[in-house]
């Protein structure tokens, strides 16, 4: 059988921690506010910690991020940052500050040194001072095409190279753009991004002797002039693996846990599926599972050299999909499910699960919306506060209900 890339998913919270274990990582990033950039990461010291245990347990490996850009007051605190890195014993560091990097070697020699996207490493020439810096792995910056990445590998062939596969598009090379910083105070490579490339903009032309303002006509794009698509490379990921990635990167770290477990999912059926067959893979069914979730368009961006046209939304910056995270399911009992909400929810709403290696799932109707600690029926329930709902076993067909209750068992056991 093919020898696979890593599949790397983001852990922002130590449910998305126990998600991507269960739907098929093979490796986890995560990382601490003010030491990188998960600077609103919602999770603490201790679920790192536990994360990294029971990681570690399942054999999978976890990355932290300590890839801030570190001014001189804050190597003051590093002392403090040694401490912590003992304490969780990550597989790897992931940094892109080369005074950080000096720091690493000096003071933790034995764990190993990833370079962060954020170091913007687009040559080969790049990729060798790493190299020779004492970094084991590049993280590639997103702008590399599939031909440069080619290249790179051939050059590069003793040090390990990973990329981003899926997840959102900075309109600046990653971390670098200054917007947020300038207008918001939230900056950009402290994981604090406001996404000011998301907003609509209003264009107007000053003429500068006259101070005479004039708006510029706007054609039917309209005026998210900086919004860009989601990454995907899901339609080309036979031509991905080919190549010879040591790792595939998911972005995401503030996200749900539904979206890490169903991206994960996606990509662990589909690089499973080459596999076992690379000559006859067809991307298009784990496209398929991407389609339903929550995204601003997908784009393979710079996989081909320049972007496209389509790279960018210009209407909107909301999601394109029909469909929405209804909720996990977070325990089980002898007569159904409990299922905590992520959004409203009305009856005869159909969900589908979302099961690790099971490619579909019939769709469960929800005849009646039932109070998950009152029992009673309710007309609507949103989410917010853990509300939950109970879902009868006899709604559910029974080789997927047998296929929830071990997950969900093991989900709650971690």
């Amino acid at each position: 059988m093919i020898k696979l890339p890593e599949l790397l998913a983001p852990a922002g919270t130590l449910d998305a921690f126990k998600t991507a274990i269960l739907y098929g990582a093979d490796a986890i990033y995560a990382g601490l506010p003010g030491f990188s950039m998960r600077a609103r990461a919602k999770i603490t010291p201790d679920e790192v910690k536990t994360g990294i245990d029971l990681a570690h347990a399942a054999g999978k490996k976890v990355y932290l991020a300590f890839n801030l850009f570190a001014h001189d007051g804050e190597y003051a605190n590093l002392p403090r940052v040694s401490e912590m890195i003992r304490y969780l014993n990550p597989d790897a560091l992931i940094v892109s500050d080369p005074g950080v990097l000096m720091w690493v070697r000096e003071n933790h020699p034995n764990i190993p040194v990833h370079i962060s996207t954020q170091a913007n490493i687009c040559s080969a020439a790049s990729v060798k001072f790493w190299q020779n810096a004492g970094a084991s792995l590049c993280v590639l910056a997103r702008e590399v095409s599939h031909n440069e990445f080619i290249s790179i590998r051939k050059k590069c062939p003793d040090i390990k190279l990973e990329i981003f596969v899926h997840g959102a598009m900075c309109m600046s090379y990653s971390g670098r753009c200054l917007l947020s910083n300038f207008i918001t105070g939230r900056p950009a490579n402290r994981g604090a991004c406001a996404q000011l490339c998301r907003w609509k903009y209003d264009v107007i032309l000053r003429e500068c002797e006259t101070g005479i303002e004039m708006p510029i006509s706007e054609d039917n794009r309209g005026a998210y002039i900086m919004n860009s698509k989601d990454l995907c490379l899901m339609p080309r990921l036979g031509e991905v693996i080919a190549a010879g990635p040591d790792s595939l990167k998911i972005e995401g770290r503030n996200r749900s846990e539904y979206y890490v477990g169903s991206v994960v999912h996606a990509y662990r059926c589909a690089m499973d599926a080459y596999a076992r067959d690379p000559k006859r893979f067809d991307p298009a069914p784990y496209m398929e599972m991407l389609n339903v979730l929550e995204s601003r368009g997908y784009t393979t961006a710079f996989f081909d050299g320049p972007l496209p046209p389509d790279a960018h939304n210009y209407d909107s910056a909301r999601s394109i999909s029909d469909y929405h995270a209804a909720g996990v399911i977070t325990n089980v009992a002898d007569d159904g499910f409990i299922m905590e909400l992520r959004n409203e929810i009305k009856p005869d709403t159909e969900i589908v699960f979302v099961l690790p290696n099971v490619m579909n799932s019939a769709p469960t109707k929800l005849a009646q919306i039932i109070d998950a600690k009152t029992r009673a029926v309710l007309p609507k329930m949103s989410a917010g506060q853990n509300n939950s709902i109970f879902i009868p076993r006899a709604w559910v067909a029974q080789e997927i209900a047998d296929k929830i209750v071990p997950l969900v068992l093991a989900y709650k056991h971690k």
